[in-house]
C-alpha cells in the first residue's frame, strides 16, 4: 500500500512538474519577443544618433538628423512590433502562404502568383528615383539588423509555425503596393457571376441586378466642368516659391472630407479621413511619426513593410484617400486551338500562349507543380472561377506605374501642386485622394488606372479580337478634381466619381450614395464646424438606406392579415424608430435581419443555391439589386418560382420580416424588449491563426467580443458578411482628424494597437476607444511628444 501511495505521489509530482514545464515554455513562447522600449540599441551604418520617443500606445516618434538613419531605424522599429505580419504580406504577395500554413493554399499562392506583383514591382525599382531606393534599402536593412539581432526571440506564430523569416529585400515593400491594388479590386466576382446568371434569367431581371448610375447623381467631383486647367496657378507657385523665401509674395491662395476655413470654426482647413478596409489582429495600419530635423515631419498610418506614411499630414498639407472604385478587370472568353491547348486565336491568327510552371513548396516539404497559362489579356484563371470556359483577364495592377514614388512625395509636398505631381503615377490603387493644407486650401483629385475601353465593361468580352483590347489608361490631366470648391468643402465615399459629361467609363460599381449624403447632409447642418463636429460625424449611425426604405416597409408590414405578438412588438419597434443604428436599440436587428431576408427571398430561388451563395457574397452586388427591386413593384424577381402563386413585393416583404423575427427569436430570445443589436453586431478582432480554438486559447490572438452600432450603409460602417452574419469584419481601419490651425489639435485611433505580438500590452488597447469613437491626440511638434514620452530609446552607431 506505501509503494502504491509513493507511485500514486510520485505521479502527480511528475504531472505537475510537466503542466509547470508546459505553462513556463508557454509563457516564453509568448512573451520572449516582447521589446524594452526603454533600451538603447546599436545599429551598422547609421551616421548619427536615432531619437525614439513612444506615447502611452507606444506609437514611435522618430526624429533623426537624415533620410538614411530615419529608415534604418523605421525598419528596425516596424519589425520589433509587426515583423511575422510584415512576412505573411510578403508571402501573400509572392504566393508563398503554403510554405507556412500547408497544401489548402496551394490554389490561393497560384492564383497570387498569376498576378505576377514581383516581376512589376521590379521594373518599379529598376525606374525609381536614386532616393526613393536608398530609402527603401536602408528600410531594408533595418529590418533585417532586427531580424539578425533577434533570432532566437521571434514573434510567436514563427515558433508555432515552425519557420524562420527570410532577409527583407526593397522588392518587398513595393509589392505591398499590389497587395492593396488586389485587396481594392472591383468586378472579380460581380462580372462572373453575372455571365453565369445569363442563363438562368431573362434580359429586364439581369438588368435589374446592375446599378442606374442615373440615380446615383451625388458625384464624387460635382463641380467637375467648372473646374479650370491649373497649370497657370502651378507655374506661379513654382515662381514664387524662392520669393517668398525672401519676403516677397506674388500669389497668395486660401476630405474622407474637409471644409475650408470658410466652413471651420478655427479659420483654417479641418480634414478628416477613415479608410475602410478589413478589420483583423493585427490591423492593417501602423501609426508612426517620422522627422528628419529640418527637413520632414510627417506623421499618420504606414503598411507593415514599407516605410512611407500612407495617409497622414506633414508641416504643410494633410492627404487621405478613398477608393474611386474603377472598374479596373476586364474579363475575356479565349478560342482555344482544338488542336492544340496552348494556342489561342487572335485576329484570324494561333498565337501561343506564355506557360509558366510555378513549383509550389508546401508546409511538409512537398513541391507541387501547377502549370499556369497567359494569353494576351492576361493569366487565364477559370480554374479559379470554377468555369469550364478558357476566361482570362486584364488587370490595372500590371500595368506599369509607380505608387512608392507617390508616397514618397506626398511625405514631402509643400502645396496643391506639390500635391498633384505626386499623385499623378498613383494609378493601380484607384483612389479619390483628399487634400488640405495650411494656406487655407482644400482639394480633391482623382488618381486611377481608368482603362481606356471598347464595351461597357461588365460583360465578359471576346478574346479572339483586339477590338475589346485596352488602349492604355486615361491620361491624368484628363481626370477629375476639385480645388477650392464654392461649397466650402469636399467629400467622397466610394460614390459616382463623376457625372457623365466626363467621357469615359469608370466603373458600373460605385456604392450607393447612403454615406455620401449623410456625410454632406452633416456638413450643410451647421455653418462652421469644429474637430468635435468631425469626431461626431464619423462616428454616425444615421442611415439613409433605412430613411428610403422604412415608410415602405412599414405600410406593407400593416397590410399582414395575421402578425403574432413578437411581430407587432417589431412592427412597433420600427414605426418609432429615429434610423440610427444604435447597438442599444432593437430596429437596426429587426432592420437587418429583414433587408438578408428579403435578398433570400427575392432572388434565391431563381439563382439557384450555387449561383446565390456566390451572388450572396458580393455585398455591393447585392446592394444595388435590392436598390432596383424595391422601386420596382411589377419586379419578375418577387415571384417565387417554386411555388404556384405568383408572388408580390408585399407578399415578399411580409414573409421577410416573419423571418426575420423568427431569427431574431433564435437568436436573442422571445422577449423582444431583451433585443439589442449589439448582441449580435459584435466587433471581434481576429488575428490569422486565431481559428484555432486551442492557440486562441492559450495565446488570446483573437480580441474579445465588442457590441457595435452601425451597418454597411452607416458612415459609421461596421460591416458583416451576408453569409455569416453578424459578427464584424469590416470598418474603419484607421480614423483621422487633422486641424491645419494647429497640428498639435490632431486626432487619430486605429482599432488594435501599435504591437502584433498578442502578449504585449499594446496589441489591442486602442480598440476600446476606437469602438467608443473616442480618440488619442497626434501631436508632432517636438516639445508636446516629449511632454507626453511614456517610453524613450535611441539608435547609434555600432
Amino acid at each position: 500500500m506505501r509503494l502504491f501511495k509513493n507511485i500514486i505521489f510520485g505521479l502527480i509530482v511528475v504531472i505537475l512538474l510537466a503542466i509547470i514545464a508546459a505553462y513556463f515554455y508557454i509563457q516564453n513562447i509568448s512573451k520572449k519577443a516582447l521589446p524594452d522600449y526603454n533600451e538603447n540599441i546599436s545599429i551598422t551604418g547609421l551616421t548619427d544618433e536615432v531619437n525614439v520617443y513612444r506615447d502611452e500606445f507606444a506609437v514611435p516618434h522618430v526624429f533623426a538628423k537624415n533620410e538614411g538613419d530615419l529608415y534604418k531605424a523605421v525598419g528596425y522599429l516596424m519589425a520589433e512590433d509587426r515583423l511575422w505580419q510584415m512576412d505573411l504580406l510578403r508571402r501573400a504577395t509572392t504566393g508563398r502562404l503554403s510554405e507556412i500554413f500547408g497544401k489548402d493554399m496551394i490554389k490561393s499562392d497560384q492564383l497570387l502568383r498569376s498576378l505576377r506583383i514581383t516581376e512589376k514591382s521590379e521594373k518599379v525599382l529598376a525606374k525609381s528615383d536614386e532616393k526613393v531606393v536608398k530609402a527603401l534599402e536602408a528600410y531594408a536593412e533595418g529590418v533585417n539588423q532586427f531580424i539578425d539581432d533577434n533570432i532566437d526571440n521571434l514573434p510567436p506564430e514563427f515558433t508555432i509555425l515552425g519557420y524562420k523569416p527570410e532577409k527583407w529585400k526593397p522588392v518587398y515593400s513595393v509589392n505591398l503596393v499590389g497587395y492593396m491594388a488586389w485587396d481594392l479590386k472591383m468586378g472579380w466576382n460581380s462580372e462572373i457571376i453575372l455571365h453565369k446568371l445569363a442563363d438562368k434569367v431573362n434580359e429586364k431581371m439581369l438588368h435589374e441586378l446592375i446599378p442606374n448610375l442615373d440615380m446615383q447623381t451625388t458625384y464624387v467631383i460635382p463641380d467637375y466642368d467648372k473646374n479650370k486647367k491649373m497649370e497657370l496657378l502651378c507655374e506661379l507657385i513654382d515662381q514664387s516659391s524662392a520669393l517668398q523665401s525672401l519676403g516677397l509674395e506674388i500669389f497668395n491662395a486660401s476630405n474622407n472630407w474637409a471644409v475650408a476655413g470658410k466652413k471651420s470654426t478655427t479659420g483654417k482647413p479641418i480634414f478628416a479621413n477613415d479608410m475602410h478596409l478589413g478589420l483583423f489582429a493585427p490591423g492593417i495600419w501602423y501609426q508612426m511619426h517620422q522627422v528628419v530635423e529640418g527637413k520632414l515631419n510627417v506623421t499618420g498610418v504606414v503598411l507593415p513593410g514599407a516605410p512611407f506614411v500612407v495617409a497622414g499630414h506633414n508641416d504643410s498639407i494633410a492627404w487621405g484617400m478613398t477608393n474611386v472604385m474603377s472598374d479596373d478587370i476586364d474579363f475575356y472568353k479565349e478560342t482555344i486551338n482544338p488542336d492544340n491547348p496552348y494556342e489561342y486565336k487572335y485576329d484570324g491568327q494561333w498565337k501561343k500562349m506564355e506557360v509558366r510552371i510555378e513549383k509550389i513548396k508546401t508546409k511538409d516539404g512537398k513541391v507541387v507543380e501547377k502549370e499556369q497559362k497567359y494569353t494576351g489579356h492576361g493569366a487565364i484563371i477559370s480554374e479559379f472561377k470554377d468555369m469550364d470556359e478558357a476566361i482570362s483577364f486584364s488587370w490595372v495592377g500590371n500595368i506599369f506605374s509607380n505608387e512608392i514614388r507617390t508616397i514618397y512625395l506626398l511625405n514631402r509636398a509643400k502645396n496643391w501642386c506639390d500635391f498633384r505631381n505626386a499623385v499623378k503615377t498613383f494609378v493601380s490603387v484607384s483612389q479619390n485622394i483628399a487634400y488640405a493644407d495650411v494656406n487655407g486650401n482644400i482639394g480633391l483629385q482623382t488618381s486611377a488606372g481608368i482603362p481606356i475601353r471598347n464595351g461597357n465593361g461588365i460583360d465578359i468580352m471576346p478574346g479572339d479580337t483586339s477590338l475589346y483590347d485596352w488602349k492604355g489608361v486615361v491620361p491624368f490631366e484628363e481626370l477629375p478634381y476639385s480645388y477650392n470648391p464654392e461649397s466650402g468643402y469636399i467629400s467622397s465615399a466610394n460614390n459616382n466619381t463623376v457625372d457623365s459629361t466626363f467621357g469615359h467609363y469608370i466603373s458600373t460599381w460605385f456604392y450607393p450614395p447612403y454615406r455620401i449624403d449623410r456625410i454632406r447632409e452633416m456638413l450643410e447642418e451647421k455653418e462652421k464646424l469644429s474637430v468635435d463636429d468631425f469626431k461626431r460625424m464619423h462616428s454616425d449611425q444615421k442611415s439613409k438606406l433605412v430613411e428610403k426604405m422604412l415608410n415602405n416597409l412599414v405600410s406593407n408590414i400593416e397590410q399582414a392579415k395575421r402578425l403574432n405578438k413578437n411581430e407587432k412588438a417589431a412592427l412597433a419597434e420600427l414605426k418609432t424608430w429615429d434610423m440610427v443604428m444604435s447597438r442599444e436599440a432593437k430596429a437596426p436587428a429587426i432592420f437587418e435581419s429583414f433587408y438578408l431576408n428579403f435578398v433570400k427571398n427575392t432572388f434565391a430561388d431563381e439563382m439557384g443555391k450555387d449561383l446565390f451563395k456566390s451572388y450572396f457574397k458580393e455585398k455591393l452586388f447585392v446592394m444595388d439589386g435590392v436598390e432596383n427591386v424595391w422601386i420596382d413593384d411589377s419586379s419578375e424577381w418577387y415571384d417565387n418560382v417554386k411555388t404556384r402563386k405568383i408572388e408580390t413585393r408585399n407578399d415578399i416583404i411580409i414573409e421577410s420580416f416573419k423571418d426575420a423575427v423568427k431569427e431574431l427569436e433564435k437568436l436573442m430570445g422571445n422577449n423582444v424588449n431583451e433585443w439589442e443589436w449589439g448582441k449580435i453586431h459584435q466587433l471581434i478582432l481576429k488575428h490569422p491563426m486565431g481559428k484555432v480554438k486551442l492557440l486562441n486559447r492559450i495565446f488570446e490572438l483573437n480580441s474579445p467580443a465588442y457590441p457595435v452600432s452601425g451597418s454597411f450603409h452607416t458612415v459609421s460602417p461596421w460591416s458583416y458578411p451576408f453569409t455569416d452574419p453578424y459578427t464584424v469584419n469590416y470598418g474603419p481601419s484607421h480614423r483621422h482628424i487633422y486641424s491645419t490651425a494647429n497640428w498639435d489639435e490632431s486626432f487619430s485611433i486605429i482599432p488594435t494597437g501599435i504591437s502584433g505580438i498578442p502578449a504585449s500590452p499594446f496589441y489591442c488597447d486602442q480598440t476600446k476607444l476606437y469602438v467608443n469613437g473616442k480618440y488619442h491626440v497626434d501631436y508632432v511638434s517636438r516639445a508636446k511628444v516629449e511632454e507626453v514620452t511614456k517610453f524613450k530609446m535611441k539608435f547609434t552607431k555600432k
